[in-house]
């Protein structure tokens, strides 16, 4: 063999395919150089839905990310998903249910050995396999920037847990968010998960449910959180925990010091494991949600859950819904929230409970003591309920009329409402400043309404979202429509960038939230106040 030639000689085709990627007159990136993004503007996120073939992808990311990619896919024999490629630079990548395999799954991942944007992963319900799963943890062992995964409805079963189980042990990554629901882990899975989770402190959040975990893997569970103090999301939602597992799961809890939500709706425990979670819930000053609905759980073990929130100063989210529990019940879970005045209660969830005038009468005494304080339930049971119709005026109307009259924002009222002046504020916090303050008559039904409004979904309202889209609020309705898209405009012309701030900009919905931008960059004045007249134009299909 002649020493002057290459051991592994180029061919024609992988040639050819490389000049495919790069104009005539361009070379290829060496391995020490680093890739030069194009300075172009990122479209917004579009739908993960879509897997469309691409146009000038080079505008969105680096050659080099991409070439990567194209060649992990051409190694393992996958066809790229264009929907990656183009959105490979965003903070978060949703490929749920794109059939990847773990051949996919390999390609994807061998892309985001040294991707330093993608934050979140979302890769449910794409047969990975342990083979995939271990080329994802093989990834974060290298990858130090991506935070939360979603793997899913992916049938990992034992194999895939103990490889989860092992780069648990050993975790050094940044990942602190782990979803892994619906995977066919069984009791043997548990206990390695538990294993491995007594020394990790990274992993904040944990979602296990539609599992078959029984009454063992509740003992394993138990044992994990007495020393766990990582962990403080942990959702056990559709699992097989008896009255066993439950009762050894709140031994561990008693002492558990970082747990802040859990979640063991429709796990069928009954009474018995309600009255061992009322003892935790008597101890236990960190847990701020609980979710118990649908677990057989009767007045009785509501009774015990009653008097620990008598006691309780942490809890703020309970729900209880699906559980065969009558007024009597609800009744006595109120008065336990009137009797405690150091009690947190925010949101109670009892919406399948029919209740009466009185019970409602109670819970407005409740609520003057504990302002924050919101019970959903089903209805009111009276005579009078087929005449009765809720007609309060719209929440949004009321205030747009105060800020009107005053001369201020919308914006500027509800910034009013938090001490601290800041654009977002805790969901309770909200609640109770706007039934305390007297500027604006409104009550707590408008008040949940307002809260819909606003986003509550991480448990804050946004100011922010609060930023009208239209000259006239009032006529937002409560609920985004259905049907149609709608569209804002300027009359005249397509893509006018006047107020918008931006060509060709359009606003999503009616409502408050998303959209056009709000203001003129010329004035910061409101949307609609600089003598620009909008139009609310139906969207035609193909426009």
């Amino acid at each position: 063999m002649d020493n002057d030639e290459p051991l592994e000689p180029e061919t024609k085709d992988e040639s050819d395919s490389v000049s495919a990627l790069q104009s005539s007159n361009e070379t290829l990136y060496c391995e020490a150089e680093a890739p030069v993004a194009v300075e172009k503007e990122k479209p917004a996120r579009e739908s993960s839905e879509t897997d469309l073939e691409i146009e000038d992808t080079e505008k969105f990311f680096t050659t080099g990310q991409k070439e990567l990619y194209l060649e992990a896919c051409k190694l393992v024999g996958v066809v790229p998903v264009s929907y990656f490629i183009r959105n490979m630079e965003e903070s978060y990548i949703n490929l749920n249910h794109h059939g990847l395999g773990p051949n996919g799954t390999k390609a994807i991942a061998i892309a985001l050995v040294s991707n330093t944007t993608v934050l979140t992963l979302e890769l449910a319900d794409n047969c990975i396999t342990e083979e995939g799963i271990l080329s994802l943890v093989e990834m974060l062992q290298e990858n130090y920037y991506l935070q939360e995964m979603n793997v899913s409805d992916n049938d990992l079963g034992l194999e895939g847990a103990r490889i989860l189980s092992e780069f648990l042990q050993n975790n050094t990554s940044s990942l602190f968010s782990l979803q892994l629901s619906g995977n066919n882990f069984k009791e043997e899975s548990a206990e390695l998960f538990c294993q491995a989770l007594s020394n990790n402190y990274r992993i904040k959040s944990l979602d296990l449910s539609h599992n078959k975990f029984c009454d063992k893997a509740g003992e394993y569970l138990g044992q994990m959180l007495a020393i766990n103090v990582g962990l403080q999301s942990l959702d056990l939602s559709w699992n097989h925990l008896y009255i066993r597992g439950v009762v050894a799961l709140c031994n561990g809890l008693r002492s558990n010091v970082s747990l802040k939500k859990l979640d063991l709706s429709m796990n069928s425990f009954g009474n018995e494991g309600a009255a061992a979670l009322g003892e935790v819930l008597r101890l236990n000053s960190y847990l701020t949600y609980l979710d118990l609905s649908s677990n057989n759980i009767t007045n009785d073990g509501l009774s015990k859950i009653s008097r620990a929130l008598e006691l309780n100063e942490s809890l703020k989210v309970l729900k209880l819904f699906l559980n065969p529990i009558s007024m009597d019940g609800a009744v006595l879970l109120i008065l336990s929230i009137k009797r405690n005045p150091k009690s947190r209660m925010e949101d109670i969830d009892i919406s399948n409970v029919l209740v009466s005038e009185q019970f409602v009468k109670i819970l407005d005494g409740v609520c003057a003591i504990h302002p924050q304080l919101d019970v959903i339930y089903k209805s009111v049971q009276a005579p009078s309920a087929k005449k009765t119709h809720f007609t309060w005026t719209n929440p949004v109307k009321l205030i747009q009329s105060y800020a009107d009259q005053n001369k201020i924002s919308v914006l500027d009222f509800f910034r009013s409402l938090n001490p601290s002046g800041e654009m977002m504020m805790p969901v309770g916090e909200f609640r109770k400043a706007m039934i305390q303050q007297n500027k604006v008559p409104i009550n707590r039904y408008q008040v949940r309404e307002l809260i819909k409004k606003l986003g509550e979904k991480t448990g804050m309202v946004d100011f922010r979202s609060a930023r009208p889209h239209c000259p006239d609020l009032s006529r937002l309705p409560l609920y985004p429509p259905e049907g149609p898209q709608f569209r804002l405009r300027h009359p005249g012309s397509r893509g006018h960038a006047g107020a918008m701030g931006m060509h060709g900009a359009e606003g999503e919905a009616l409502g408050w939230g998303r959209g056009v931008r709000q203001t003129d960059e010329r004035t910061e004045a409101p949307w609609g106040t600089t003598g620009h007249s909008t139009l609310l134009e139906r969207r035609q299909p193909g426009r």
